[in-house]
């Protein structure tokens, strides 16, 4: 199966995603601003060199009268002559260095000495910007020389009202050295940040998910062993990983109980299949032989065939019998319920007393009803049988000439229905076994072999939320008890 891109890369892509795009705005940002405030300066710079040439402390002043000696006028100390006869320019000067005068034709008029015969250039956009609004400023960039330079041109009057265009230039070669300076700077240092986050975002999204991996191991190891004991180790917050930790691990407890219960199931089937089987045999065995017998020719004996007839009939009352306890257990371990209603104690065991004496003719039933009568919660015929059952476990075996009794007794909110017997008792070893299934003590040892009966009476006391116990000592009897709630406290 193909698989996808894992969790722990698409939480680290993502983390670096957003500091790259965080990063990228921040440093376009910072960057822009660089220029700007780089660009914002020179311009202010050059707009107010233009300004003070247009509009100087005296504009145009004129030129001092000659002296009567007829020589000429001292120059000024500040003048820059330019190229070209000084009478063209107001003033007779251009200011500082990279400067010229154009017409609004774009002929140049006059220029700095350093230009030399290097003309600024002027777009054809910005000659007509220029001309449409004579106090707009025009800046543009242009490559000079191989050297970079922003230009400002605005137009102006001359002193004889004639429109003229002044432009200034400013190297700018080295600030745009340092803007590509910082450029690569960004570049280089967010691209270093962005591989140290995504290094560190790997690292630590490793380690917020390694649980899971353990979850997922866990999770592997117990299907290929069926081992569900096996716990994930969480040490760390309780986090939503941690939650999920605990939450798994209790998974893990109810699936490991369901499993052990669905294990020891399957154990008692297969072991109430064969005992039931090894139970069925024995008297269908018995009948097929029986009727075998009964088939010969010549016929047997009148006498001996009439106790074929009667053990075959032993036999199939036999298997009657089984097949409805088989039943009674199946309904049991089908989950069937049991209505439970208020039932005299009293008037039960007056019942049950008159059949169990029915039972023997040579051991003695003795019944002690309570006082004062109490109401139990259960289920008549299910309470009954479960009674009869005891009372006939009681009566097979002891020996005869003895006496088994049925009393009561209260504790609260429960009442306890027992069956004593003065038979050989129950070894330690089997009284533990004795309400399981098809389980057989050895008479030798017990004196006790219960076959189903009490495992049913053990499925249909709990199944009217009673208790059944047992209470032995070799030599001495054995003491079955059944506890039930009192209808008064069965709420």
């Amino acid at each position: 199966m193909r698989r996808g891109m894992s969790i722990r890369l698409r939480l680290t892509l993502l983390y670096s995603a957003i500091l790259a795009l965080t990063l990228l705005a921040f440093s376009t940002a910072l960057y822009v601003a660089q220029a700007r405030l780089t660009y914002d300066s020179i311009k202010s710079n050059l707009a107010r060199q233009g300004d003070a040439f247009i509009n100087p402390p005296q504009r145009f002043p004129r030129p001092p009268e000659p002296s009567s000696g007829g020589g000429a006028p001292p120059p000024r100390p500040d003048s820059f002559n330019p190229t070209v006869p000084s009478g063209a320019l107001p003033g007779g000067t251009l200011p500082g260095r990279w400067s010229q005068t154009r017409s609004l034709d774009g002929v140049v008029l006059a220029r700095t000495a350093d230009l030399g015969d290097v003309t600024l250039p002027l777009s054809h956009a910005g000659l007509t910007t220029i001309a449409a609004q004579s106090k707009l400023g025009w800046f543009e960039t242009a490559t000079v020389e191989d050297q970079p330079l922003l230009i400002y041109s605005r137009s102006f009057a001359a002193p004889d009202g004639t429109a003229l265009i002044i432009q200034l230039a400013v190297p700018i070669g080295e600030r745009e050295q340092s803007l590509a300076t910082l450029r690569w700077i960004l570049i280089i240092g967010c691209s270093l940040v962005i591989v140290v986050a995504f290094a560190a975002g790997w690292v630590l999204a490793g380690t917020a998910l390694r649980p899971i991996e353990r979850i997922t191991h866990t999770a592997q190891t117990i299907g290929a062993e069926h081992d569900f004991s096996r716990r994930v180790q969480h040490i760390g917050p309780t986090d939503e990983v941690g939650q999920l930790a605990i939450t798994f691990n209790a998974m893990l407890a109810e699936l490991e109980t369901a499993y052990r219960q669905l294990e020891q199931a399957l154990d008692s089937q297969r072991r109430f299949v064969a005992d039931a089987s090894h139970e069925l045999r024995t008297p269908l065995t018995t009948v097929r032989g029986n009727i075998e017998l009964l088939r010969r020719e010549p016929p047997i004996d009148p006498r001996e065939r009439a106790e074929v007839i009667s053990d075959t009939n032993d036999e199939v009352d036999r298997l009657i019998r089984l097949v409805n306890q088989l039943l009674v257990l199946a309904r049991a371990d089908a989950g069937q319920t049991l209505e439970g209603e208020p039932l005299s104690v009293k008037l039960l065991l007056e019942d049950i007393c008159r059949q169990a004496k029915l039972l023997t003719s040579r051991s003695t039933v003795l019944c002690t009803p309570p006082e004062e009568d109490v109401v139990v919660v259960g289920d008549r015929d299910a309470l009954k049988q479960v009674l009869l059952i005891l009372l006939d476990n009681a009566l097979v075996h002891t020996s005869p000439d003895t006496t088994v009794e049925l009393t009561t007794a209260q504790y609260d909110d429960r009442v306890a229905i027992s069956v004593r017997d003065t038979g050989p008792g129950i070894a330690p070893d089997v009284r533990q076994h004795i309400f399981e299934r098809f389980y057989r003590g050895e008479v030798s040892r017990s004196g006790v072999s219960t076959g189903l009966g009490l495992a049913i009476a053990k499925e249909l006391i709990e199944a009217q939320g009673g208790v059944i116990f047992v209470e032995s000592q070799l030599g001495q009897g054995s003491v079955f008890t059944v506890t039930l709630p009192r209808a008064s406290h069965a709420s």
